[in-house]
């Protein structure tokens, strides 16, 4: 299963954008699809994470009713749309995917395939 995430950009306060994550290689509809962030010498952390059939959506608190994240599973994608972004959320993001995530889909180990990460940078 391969990943590739596009859409990151440098955006001011207060901006937008859209993060993009194909998946082939597998059996897209089967994989629980989840976005973490990195920001410089910090620790990898959840971001926000959907079902396999896009049902429940999860985002962690720093993000919650700013981030909004959705799938197409016709088209073997998943979305992170980012509003009202801030400096803090300036950082490296990454989709990743697993068939079975074990009720911890916030986890990151609980994650086998992940992408290579596109860059988000936030100025004041």
């Amino acid at each position: 299963v391969q990943l590739q995430a596009s859409g990151g950009g440098s955006v001011q306060a207060g901006g937008s954008l859209r993060l993009s994550c194909v998946v082939s290689g597998g059996t897209f509809r089967n994989h629980y699809m989840g976005w973490f962030r990195q920001a410089p010498g910090k620790e990898r952390e959840f971001v926000a994470a959907v079902t396999r059939g896009g049902s429940s959506m999860y985002y962690s608190d720093s993000v919650k009713g700013r981030f909004t994240t959705s799938r197409d599973n016709a088209k073997n994608l998943v979305y992170l749309q980012m509003d009202s972004l801030k400096p803090e959320d300036t950082a490296v993001y990454y989709c990743a995917a697993s068939t079975s995530v074990l009720s911890q889909i916030q986890v990151l180990s609980s994650y086998r395939y992940w992408g290579q990460g596109t860059l988000v940078t936030v100025s004041s």
